[in-house]
């Protein structure tokens, strides 16, 4: 299996947990607040839906804006299940392979809070958030974590890698 194939299956792995996710959010959520400083539920949701195509036009050399916030239409996880598979295969292809490492903390991260906001009992993979976080402590310094991610706050070494990754993140873990 070759690495384009790897990522590919992998940020597949991620987005299918995203989508999952997405389905299991309702309007009824959207306003209620999200794990991410600042977001509801529904803010989340927008910024989610929109990312694989803001990752595809960043593949292809396309500047991104990542502050807007683009209207959700009725399904939003088939908006975002729409875009995902066309991110996938170009992933696959070699076409956007570059940003695959990227974008898996994405999806990770943001499937973390997600699950967390929506109280959703969803089993989270951990391989993806393993990957992700070696991704971000391997990219991921102070200056390009401003307004993306807030400081890392502290995990015990034997949380859920999950958790590990949501607070490299910055995000407020529950205590197990």
């Amino acid at each position: 299996m070759s690495s384009q194939t790897d990522a590919g299956a992998l940020l597949t792995r991620a987005l299918d947990q995203t989508a999952g996710l997405l389905d299991e959010v309702s309007p009824d959520h959207y306003d209620k607040p999200s794990t991410c400083q600042d977001w509801t539920v529904g803010d989340l949701v927008k910024h989610v839906v929109a990312s694989p195509q803001r990752f595809a036009d960043m593949a292809a050399g396309q500047d991104v804006d990542w502050a807007s916030t683009p209207d959700i239409g009725d399904d939003p996880a088939a908006e975002f299940r729409s875009s995902a598979d066309e991110l996938a295969a170009k992933v696959t292809s070699g076409e956007a392979e570059a940003i695959s490492g990227a974008a898996l903390p994405e999806y990770a991260v943001h499937g973390w809070d997600l699950a967390h906001s929506i109280h959703s009992d969803t089993t989270l993979d951990d391989e993806v958030a393993e990957q992700a976080l070696a991704f971000m402590r391997d990219n991921l310094t102070p200056d390009n974590r401003k307004g993306v991610f807030g400081p890392e706050v502290e995990a015990s070494d034997d949380a859920p890698i999950q958790d590990r990754l949501a607070a490299f993140a910055g995000r407020t873990v529950p205590a197990s």
